[in-house]
């Protein structure tokens, strides 16, 4: 059958329901993990179809738990499925599901933040990055602990076409905690609009699929979760390192309920703050009294190469942090001494400027 909606002609033998497996192997969430099982197969075939027709495709599942998404995932059509599964306890389980589906399912016991995803698969599958993308998917219920440092973990291998994305534009379905998934989607001047939003969208094409309340999941969690769609962009909308970017968005949102120069302002240091604060703003051309979440992917993107302008003249800009400062004129008052004075055997850092 097509994969427009329906499952592929595969279908897996008779199986424990993953209920059974759970109680089979006297599975529990583990609440320092943040694990959530989800059930109902109902809903991960819909998380399924949110990747597209995956008939014949290599999929790399992230966390497959007792293998619920795992099962919609082979039943899809999937010829190469690999899973990277960091608790031992889940492994039996996958590993019967692996023998029910012979040579179509690879199990690795290991941490998906530290697997090296750009040798899991042929490099016969990669397409070129202007072309259109390769038959290879990211899925997986993320547990909210890991979901947002694993989201830009693979934000910048995108950028920097590594990871995952040396295949080409990889596509990724996710779960994210409901108001993640809000901030990932959010359109400028919404009250979600985050850095999240600016860090996804510049890089991908981000739709937020559906929402599963948060009673679908056992143990139920205290939020209901999104599920979030994303394809890399041929061309990133800010052409900077993904490093300077996200110290750009990074500082402006961190007062997000303040003008948008009170942010740029801690890119620079304290003897320089005001006149390199407002030449920027200027070479950007970017009203200072907007608020962040009024801000354009565009006007971001001016801001960060107006930013990457100052660090072409000093690159010691791009290592500046405004908290470090903060701390050593901290230390300073406590030993009475000025900050061009440090004590010990650690010299103060040189300040730019």
């Amino acid at each position: 059958m097509a994969a427009s909606g329906k499952l592929a002609s595969f279908r897996l033998p008779p199986l424990p329901t993953v209920g059974e497996l759970i109680k089979l192997y006297n599975l529990r969430a583990e609440k320092q993990l943040s694990q959530n099982f989800l059930l109902d197969l109902k809903l991960t075939d819909k998380i399924v179809r949110q990747a597209g027709s995956l008939r014949d495709a290599h999929v790399c599942e992230v966390g497959p738990g007792p293998g619920g998404l795992t099962r919609s995932i082979v039943n899809a059509g999937a010829a190469d499925v690999l899973v990277v599964e960091k608790d031992t306890r889940f492994i039996p389980g996958l590993k019967l599901l692996s023998e029910a589906a012979p040579g179509r399912l690879r199990i690795v016991h290991g941490d998906i933040l530290t697997y090296r995803m750009d040798r899991g698969f042929p490099e016969s599958i990669s397409k070129p990055w202007e072309g259109g993308p390769p038959n290879l998917h990211i899925i997986g219920n993320l547990p909210f602990s890991v979901s947002t440092p694993l989201i830009i973990k693979w934000l910048e291998n995108i950028a920097n076409r590594t990871g995952p994305f040396i295949y080409g534009r990889t596509r990724l379905t996710l779960t994210f905690q409901k108001e993640v998934a809000e901030r990932m989607t959010a359109s400028t001047g919404s009250k979600q609009r985050s850095r999240l939003s600016i860090m996804a969208q510049y890089l991908c094409t981000v739709r937020n699929c559906f929402t599963i309340p948060g009673r679908a999941f056992v143990p139920k969690p205290e939020v209901d979760v999104g599920v979030v769609h994303f394809t890399p962009l041929v061309q990133p909308q800010i052409q900077q390192p993904f490093k300077l970017v996200e110290k750009v968005v990074r500082n402006i949102f961190q007062f997000r309920r303040k003008h948008c120069h009170k942010g740029v302002e801690k890119l620079f240091p304290e003897a320089c703050r005001v006149e390199l604060t407002q030449e920027m703003m200027q070479k950007a051309d970017v009203d200072p009294t907007l608020r962040p979440t009024d801000l354009t992917i565009p006007q971001f993107r001016a801001l960060a190469d107006a930013y990457a302008h100052f660090c072409c003249h000093d690159p010691s800009l791009l290592s500046y942090e405004f908290r470090e400062e903060l701390r050593l004129k901290h230390l300073a008052r406590q030993r009475n001494k000025p900050m061009d004075q440090p004590t010990g055997t650690a010299p103060s850092p040189q300040q730019p400027c």
